[in-house]
């Protein structure tokens, strides 16, 4: 006989009653403003009362690829503590929805390989795995799940899991997690943006509990996608001020999904029209005195570095960029045609007549790192032609190349040179003090 767990939450969580639940998510769906064209197989979301995070919470499970057949859930435990990871020993989870099915097949591969444990003390009152369960329902039409509830124990096992499984495309992943607690709603914003930024850039050395209560989980699948190379997309933010109108203290929410790539190739194969479009309409804005009204996905609000070069009948009309990401990607997309168009000090700004016959490209950059050599002959062995952005720098002194520029200086030495030479330096100039960065660079073409 099928051992049955009724719901835990019904009623605090989460309205208990199935039609007002269906309306609930139903409206979900309805605002849904935020998932992207791309499917995902792993999502971060919040686990807080559906009426606080809900919406970002469906946002994040409707991202998901709809052919997964088996959905893990990762979740910190919150109310009992214990070692390692707890599993459900239940057949089957009920909702006001009806029954969902537990894959305990993979539950029992869970404790022979990982060590997990059947804990059902500590799953029966847990919200943050029962909280996606009804979204589930909703969304998936045939789908089991592994709830698993994460004690005293390390990221490296999350990342272990979703290694092991992820190359079956039948899987998907879960990490449920809110982000700061209790701060002020100024404060949080800032704590959460880092946290984001951490998230997206892959940087999880000194990611914590107090940025994330599912730290735990989202170390584990950051550190999963570095070593694939693969990125997280932000879906949105927000916090609980939204709902209670209290911002004297709140709780953050956050979601991001999984891209098999990094985000600025995503970028490029969704958005490259829409960036192109953008960089028109922020040139015409100066002709123009109405402002710019544009909708753009959340992804756009992550801080970006980018140039925009102009050509005008195969000829250089303007380009202008920036070297660090220093603002939001649309800001710096919009800023930087402006300034390639009306503010290069080499040309004459741009006349309105001109804007139709501009060929625009914009490159977006990745973060430069530093590239450590011994003497000059040491620096050129280590570019890599075609391939590198490089950033030179000396005291003052300073000049970029973008991988493009290859194109009309293949050869190592003579594009060191001619960099020198833009930076005021002589092409035999070289020092103790001498750095070079490199940056990689995707171009999006009209």
């Amino acid at each position: 006989m099928k051992k049955i767990k009724q719901p835990s939450v019904a009623g605090t969580f989460y309205t208990n009653d199935p039609a007002e639940l269906k309306n609930q998510i139903d409206m979900f769906a309805l605002n849904s403003k935020n998932t992207y064209e791309a499917k995902t197989r792993a999502v971060i979301v919040p686990h807080a009362g559906l009426v606080y995070s809900g919406q970002l919470a469906y946002e994040g499970i409707s991202q998901l690829d709809k052919n997964i057949k088996n959905l893990f859930i990762f979740a910190p435990a919150h109310r009992v503590g214990f070692l390692g990871l707890a599993l459900s020993s239940f057949d089957i989870w009920q909702t006001p929805f009806g029954e969902i099915e537990i894959n305990q097949e993979i539950n029992q591969e869970l404790i022979n390989k990982f060590n997990a444990q059947y804990n059902d003390e500590a799953i029966q009152p847990e919200h943050a795995l029962e909280i996606q369960v009804p979204i589930i329902q909703k969304t998936f039409q045939d789908v089991k799940i592994i709830p698993i509830l994460i004690g005293q124990e390390t990221p490296e096992i999350v990342e272990k899991i979703i290694t092991e499984y992820y190359p079956n495309p039948d899987y998907g992943f879960i990490i449920s997690s809110d982000l700061s607690h209790f701060h002020r709603n100024e404060d949080a914003v800032k704590i959460d943006n880092i946290t984001a930024q951490m998230i997206e850039n892959g940087l999880t050395n000194r990611f914590s509990h107090e940025q994330a209560c599912g730290a735990t989980g989202i170390i584990g699948l950051v550190n999963f996608a570095n070593k694939n190379h693969f990125s997280l997309i932000r879906i949105n933010m927000t916090n609980s001020s939204k709902t209670t109108g209290d911002k004297s203290s709140v709780v953050g929410y956050g979601c991001w999904f999984l891209y098999e790539g990094s985000k600025n190739e995503f970028i490029k194969k969704y958005y490259s029209k829409f960036i192109i479009n953008l960089c028109k309409l922020s040139i015409k804005s100066k002709f123009e005195t109405k402002e710019i009204e544009l909708k753009f996905p959340q992804v756009f609000n992550e801080p970006g570095a980018s140039f925009v070069t102009l050509e005008k009948n195969n000829i250089l009309r303007g380009c202008i960029g920036s070297i660090i990401a220093h603002r939001t990607l649309i800001e710096d997309i919009a800023i930087n045609a402006q300034n390639a168009a009306f503010n290069d000090p080499r040309f004459n700004p741009v006349q309105k007549e001109e804007i139709e016959q501009l060929h625009i490209d914009v490159s977006i950059l990745s973060e430069p790192t530093p590239i450590e050599f011994d003497g000059e002959e040491d620096l050129l062995n280590k570019i890599k032609p075609f391939e590198d952005g490089i950033i030179i720098k000396d005291g003052n002194y300073q000049a970029v190349y973008l991988p493009t520029v290859w194109e009309q200086l293949p050869d190592k030495k003579e594009f060191l040179n001619s960099l020198k030479r833009k930076a005021g330096l002589s092409p035999d100039y070289f020092s103790k003090t001498f750095e070079a960065y490199r940056f990689h660079s995707t171009l999006i073409e009209q």
